[in-house]
């Protein structure tokens, strides 16, 4: 496939930015691997992505890919689960890469950036149901969360941290010979525990690495994500 312009993708992904209704970043899951031959295009689309402050582009290396000739240095069986948890929320029997999940919700094809700039722009139109607050201290996390409106529980809360660059040169596979880099690599995701939404929640955790984080309040059963936020 070839390459979209830097400028082509500006405008597709809505760049220019209107008024919007949620003031949190929309997140937006990249299922991909290193040993795909289709994903490099979607790996630069959420580079594009990665010093915006609307969205949240997550970077999750899938690992059954890794049979046809290169293993690949940041996939998890983990997050292979996790998507195809989201396949069986949504009724699907199999998984694909590259595919994104936005919000939690809604997934297509990882390197059209057309079809993700409306989803996005549709998620960024909805208020935030959760006021959301996040601050760091060292490797101390500080959380609390409110509703803004009715209960919306039970939610699952959880921790990402990723890698903000990584530079990989794949030696085998379909994409040998290449130098491959990639964006908001995560490199963590764990489950601080489940809130009612109902009342005022306040959490202090320990970050497990000396990364940028975020944290994630997704509706049980690999829902719709309600509320997200992150730190440096």
């Amino acid at each position: 496939m070839r390459a979209l312009p830097t400028a082509v993708l500006a405008v597709w992904l809505g760049v220019t930015g209107a008024v919007e209704a949620g003031d949190q970043p929309v997140v937006i899951e990249l299922f991909t691997s290193q040993g795909c031959s289709s994903c490099p295009p979607a790996d630069a689309l959420l580079t594009q992505l990665a010093d915006r402050d609307d969205v949240l582009p997550l970077a999750l290396h899938v690992d059954y890919w890794d049979y046809i000739g290169w293993k690949d240095k940041f996939a998890s069986p983990a997050y292979s689960a996790r998507q195809k948890a989201y396949a069986h929320a949504n009724g699907e029997r199999s998984v694909y890469t590259p595919q994104m999940i936005v919000g939690g919700k809604d997934h297509v094809l990882g390197y059209r950036p057309m079809e993700l700039a409306e989803l996005i722009q549709a998620h960024r139109d909805v208020p935030d149901p959760v006021a959301l607050d996040v601050a760091r201290e060292g490797r101390e996390l500080h959380i609390e969360a409110r509703p803004e409106g009715e209960s919306l529980g039970p939610l699952v809360v959880q921790l990402v941290t990723y890698a903000p660059e990584k530079t990989v040169d794949i030696e085998r596979g379909e994409n040998a010979g290449k130098r491959l880099t990639y964006s908001n690599v995560v490199t963590s995701w764990s489950v601080l525990g489940e809130w009612n939404g109902s009342k005022p929640l306040t959490l202090t955790t320990e970050l497990p690495e000396d990364a940028p984080a975020a944290v994630l309040f997704q509706r049980k059963g690999h829902g719709p994500v309600v509320a997200a936020a992150r730190v440096d």
